[in-house]
């Protein structure tokens, strides 16, 4: 067998850089992970245009679908770009608008609630054999509304250095909306160019790779798409659901909160499994400190409506279309909070889907298939 003496240069730069990747890991991480710092922008935007661009695309499809006139086709892409901003940013003003004042109001009832608390945790130590009569007079001795009052302010007004804090607060507060604001131009330009983009990194793609391995790129990227577009959607539209029936709902029963909860559990809805009962214990606790009863007819009706959500809903919104088992979503909430959080519980389940569904076509000798119907 004949070697080239290209093929042996080539395998020599390779194992040089390899060592010297391995000598210098500190300082190539360091670097990479400055890389990807400044390029966080980037990731940012084309995150947020995916997103727009579901949106938008709708948008396109609804009120241009069919025209065929120049002036109406030209502004087509920037007019539906704007109304797609203009209603995520709405939609966020909305849940805030509904959620922010009765949250704040809901955490001065607790501040308020808490020496009231104390003094009945306290009447009832007294009534136990086995405390000592010193730790009784201790918590009796404590004015609970002054050490709030001193614990508020604290907290409100900083510990340590103030003009540390100040400085270290306003360079944050910068370098976000910066990053922000960065993230937006990127968004855009993606959104505005998105056929050309996607045509240069097809003609690189087809350059530089074998066909056979672009056309398994393309089928890859392909599912990768149509998982988290079925998901964002399907998502988006059960939690709108579940939020609305959840509001309606307190609001038959006289429950307190129901605008604010409802909004809240349509929120966390967004997160598979664990979304609606995060957003229901939040708006249980709340519940708790005005009417305790209430706030157990409030679980029952969650519970219940949970049932109706998972076994009617969502199968009807989402149905099978993410072709993910139940288990397999649960096992991707699992991991995918405990390495990323929120985010991670977030994606994890279109991620999951995706390697889910080409693992599925591979072991049932469907990849080409799919291939050939998907770049069709």
């Amino acid at each position: 067998m004949k070697i080239e003496w290209k093929t042996c240069a080539k395998i020599v730069i390779s194992l040089f850089v390899l060592f010297l990747a391995i000598t210098y890991w500190k300082t190539v991480s360091g670097f990479i992970g400055m890389v990807f710092g400044a390029a966080t922008p980037l990731f940012i935007g084309a995150a947020a245009a995916y997103v727009v661009n579901i949106l938008m695309s709708f948008y396109e499809r609804r009120f241009f679908g069919k025209t065929k006139n120049k002036k109406l086709l030209k502004i087509k892409r920037p007019l539906c770009m704007i109304i797609a901003f203009i209603t995520l940013v709405a939609v966020l003003a909305i849940v805030i608008w509904l959620v922010l004042p009765q949250f704040v109001s809901a955490i001065m009832l607790v501040v308020d609630y808490i020496p009231e608390a104390a003094n009945w945790i306290v009447e009832q130590l007294e009534k136990l054999e086995y405390v000592p009569q010193d730790i009784i007079d201790m918590l009796v001795s404590i004015d609970w509304n002054s050490q709030i009052e001193k614990i508020i302010k604290a907290v409100t007004s900083g510990v340590g250095n103030v003009m540390g804090v100040v400085i270290s607060t306003v360079s944050t507060v910068l370098g976000g909306i910066v990053t922000a604001f960065l993230s937006l131009i990127f968004a855009i330009y993606i959104l505005l160019d998105k056929e050309k983009l996607e045509n240069q990194a097809d003609k690189i793609a087809k350059k530089y790779l074998k066909q056979s391995w672009y056309e398994k790129l393309r089928y890859v990227l392909h599912t990768f798409s149509d998982s988290f577009h079925k998901y964002i959607v399907g998502q988006c539209t059960e939690a709108v659901i579940l939020g609305g029936l959840c509001a309606i709902g307190m609001g038959i029963l006289g429950l307190p909160y129901a605008t604010m909860i409802g909004a809240l559990v349509a929120f966390t809805a967004l997160i598979p499994v664990a979304g609606a009962f995060i957003g229901g214990g939040i708006g249980a606790f709340m519940i708790l400190m005005v009417n305790p009863l209430q706030a157990l007819i409030f679980v029952v009706f969650l519970v219940v409506l949970q049932q109706l959500e998972g076994n009617i809903i969502y199968p009807k919104v989402v149905g099978s279309s993410m072709g993910l088992p139940a288990i397999w979503v649960l096992a991707a909430v699992t991991i995918g909070g405990g390495v990323m959080g929120i985010m991670g519980m977030l994606v994890g389940v279109p991620i999951a889907a995706t390697v889910y569904r080409i693992i599925h076509n591979d072991v049932n000798g469907k990849t080409e298939e799919e291939i050939k119907k998907a770049l069709a």
